[in-house]
């Protein structure tokens, strides 16, 4: 059974940080690249950033580049999301993804990634 578990969100005041952890488990993800994504009630999930699985590349949505950082620990199996300088409008709820290494590029589109987690609040007070 192939789970990605998210954890680290919570209540955080803007201007502030939080480091969200993605741990999978249930088979080897030798090669995969991971994604964060987010949605807001009524809006559609979108693509937050990625990371090949080297660590080589990094991928980011403008809205967060400069404020948030993806990394991985691929002997722990686990990726990492470090937000800083939260806004009101980072509030989402934030899935971790991983996807195939048959893919490459485009790593925004959310149908190229194969396992998804259940999702961690974030919530950012103004």
């Amino acid at each position: 059974q192939v789970q990605l578990e998210e954890s680290g969100g919570g209540l955080v005041q803007a201007g502030g940080s939080l480091r969200l952890s993605c741990a999978a488990s249930g088979r080897t993800f030798y090669g995969y690249a991971m994604g964060w994504f987010r949605q807001n009630p009524g809006k559609e999930r979108e693509f937050v950033a990625a990371i090949t699985w080297s660590a080589g590349s990094t991928i980011y949505a403008d809205s967060v580049k400069g404020r948030f950082t993806i990394s991985r620990d691929n002997a722990k199996n686990t990726v990492y999301l470090q937000m800083n300088s939260l806004e009101p409008e980072d509030t989402a709820v934030y899935y971790c993804a991983a996807r195939s290494p048959q893919y490459s590029g485009n790593y925004y589109k959310q149908n190229l990634y194969a396992y998804w987690g259940q999702g961690t609040q974030v919530t950012v007070s103004s």
